[in-house]
């Protein structure tokens, strides 16, 4: 399940990552195990868009978290399993902004053992965990979230710096792009880097 991985290459030489021990050296990866909090976006059947907040861990490319089974968002997943989920701290400054955001395809994890797992990597990342029993598969779902298409933004490399990659099911990150905002360049023009470091912080 979380086998070892190496790097391989496109024909067209575009770099292509497997999952394993390589996507640990991916920035994005970084960005996910850096942080622990997300914002998780299902559909509602009424097609309304759901938004709200959950703690979360990672193994690379792969989100855990833990939803109650009568909640709303647990009714939306099972709809429509499609989610997008943003991963950000605040940044103290507009140019150390670091960001993940990325479509998802949720399931929820049956196994008993792999939902002690999954409760095992949420207890490494939120200590106020500590001491409480693995919720009731009755009262609580394990989720995981495969990441399919991924958005990263890292303003430490220069503003408006953004990659696009997608994650095949097979574990491999191709389609990768790199872009840059037009809205980046012209506001660090406009208020120079005090200014946007003001901004920031407003």
């Amino acid at each position: 399940m979380f086998g070892q991985g190496c790097r391989v290459a496109r024909p067209d030489g575009a770099r292509v990552a497997k999952l394993g021990d390589f996507p640990m050296e991916h920035p994005a990866i970084s960005i996910l195990n850096a942080n622990r909090i997300m914002a998780i976006s299902t559909v509602r059947p009424d097609g309304w868009p759901q938004t709200t907040v959950v703690g979360y861990a990672n193994r690379g490319f792969d989100i855990f978290f833990l939803i109650f089974r009568k909640s709303q968002k647990y009714a939306n997943i099972q709809h429509d399993a499609r989610v997008s989920v943003a991963v950000a701290p605040e940044p103290a400054d507009l140019e150390e902004l670091k960001a993940v955001y990325a479509g998802l395809v949720a399931e929820e994890i049956t196994s008993l053992q792999e939902r002690d797992e999954a409760w095992r990597l949420l207890m490494e990342r939120h200590a106020n965990l500590a001491g409480f029993q693995m919720p009731d598969a009755s009262e609580a779902v394990f989720m995981r979230g495969k990441c399919r298409h991924v958005s990263m933004l890292d303003f430490t490399q220069s503003m408006g710096h953004r990659e696009q990659f997608t994650v095949a099911g097979s574990g491999v990150v191709t389609d990768a792009g790199l872009s840059k905002d037009d809205w980046g360049v012209s506001a660090a023009e406009t208020f120079g880097r005090e200014g946007m470091g003001v901004a920031a912080k407003e």
